[in-house]
């Protein structure tokens, strides 16, 4: 997809443009945007539709991308990294049995919508730290009515202190996916943090992280390793470009008590848009063999990307299919 900026300089230094393309920069022009300086953090979030009334939104944060909605399917999820948490959601459960699900980092709430639809009845928690965040998104991209989805604000860590006791040992899917900016904070990558959090599932309860790493990914090895600590199974999905140091992306890490139920995870992420791969037991524990176990004493933010590496847009969404009904 070209930049909207590139359309209009051509539009403007090129007379020899042909319908199609003067069209295509018309279309750029048009696009829907909005904007809002968030109180906390200071970033800049944007919420931007990709075409007049589409129904296509992606957020960014400091030019960042971290969301995207489809307001008419949102069962279809656009970023790769999503898509293979969506996969986790689609295991926890037999197919439409209604979950208890726990967000950290709320975004777009792409991921809560996705849950509304696919699993009606589920009760969801979403803590986010920016106010001003939830608020452009609802006011542009509103929640589904009826959708059983509970915003509270504040530091992730504090807030999960402060989540009603029933929770605990209640949560089906926890969802770590927080970032300031393009980084995740080092309070919310320790060993004391992810106790917290296991602390609210259920006994086939499902953590999983989001982490952003790059060349050596020192620190997914690190956030492996830190999981690993604490519950038995572990395993995670990333780009098998990624995998071999090669660039920075995503590395989805889930975490359980009990046995993963993911036989079908490998069969889908080798036939995603961005093939990847499924590391678990023998492999994931080697994986992470060399890397400390992070503690509150040691922990450091996620490591920042390169300037240049959110040029290309999301990619087509696609709807997570698992071909399978999940945990019984």
């Amino acid at each position: 997809m070209i930049d909207p900026d590139t359309l209009r300089a051509r539009a403007g230094n090129n007379a020899g443009l042909t319908w199609q393309s003067a069209e295509a920069a018309k279309l750029a022009r048009a696009m829907t945007e909005y904007q809002k300086k968030l109180t906390v953090s200071g970033h800049l979030a944007r919420l931007t539709e990709s075409r007049p009334g589409s129904g296509s939104w992606t957020l960014y944060v400091d030019d960042t991308p971290q969301s995207r909605v489809e307001t008419g399917h949102p069962d279809l999820l656009g970023f790769d990294y999503i898509r293979r948490i969506g996969y986790a959601i689609d295991a926890a459960r037999p197919a439409g049995e209604p979950i208890t699900a726990l967000h950290l980092g709320g975004g777009a709430l792409t991921l809560p919508r996705y849950i509304h639809a696919t699993r009606p009845r589920s009760r969801q928690q979403v803590i986010e730290l920016e106010p001003g965040l939830i608020d452009l998104v609802r006011t542009h991209i509103p929640l589904p009515r009826g959708a059983n989805i509970r915003i509270r604000y504040g530091d992730a860590r504090e807030v999960l202190g402060k989540l009603p006791p029933g929770l605990t040992g209640a949560v089906d899917l926890a969802i770590v996916d927080i970032f300031s900016g393009a980084r995740t904070p080092a309070h919310v990558t320790s060993t004391e943090f992810y106790a917290a959090v296991a602390a609210k599932l259920a006994m086939s309860g499902i953590l999983t992280v989001n982490v952003a790493d790059g060349a050596g990914l020192a620190f997914a090895r690190s956030q492996v390793a830190t999981l690993g600590s604490l519950f038995p199974h572990v395993a995670f999905a990333c780009d098998t470009a990624l995998l071999k140091a090669r660039r920075f992306g995503n590395v989805v890490v889930y975490a359980s008590a009990q046995d993963l139920p993911f036989a079908h995870l490998p069969r889908l992420l080798a036939s995603g848009h961005s093939p990847a791969k499924l590391v678990a037991g023998d492999e994931a524990r080697a994986f992470a063999a060399s890397a400390p176990v992070v503690t509150d004493a040691t922990a450091i933010p996620s490591p920042p990307p390169a300037r240049n590496i959110f040029i290309t847009r999301p990619t087509r969404p696609a709807r997570v299919t698992t071909g399978d009904g999940g945990r019984g």
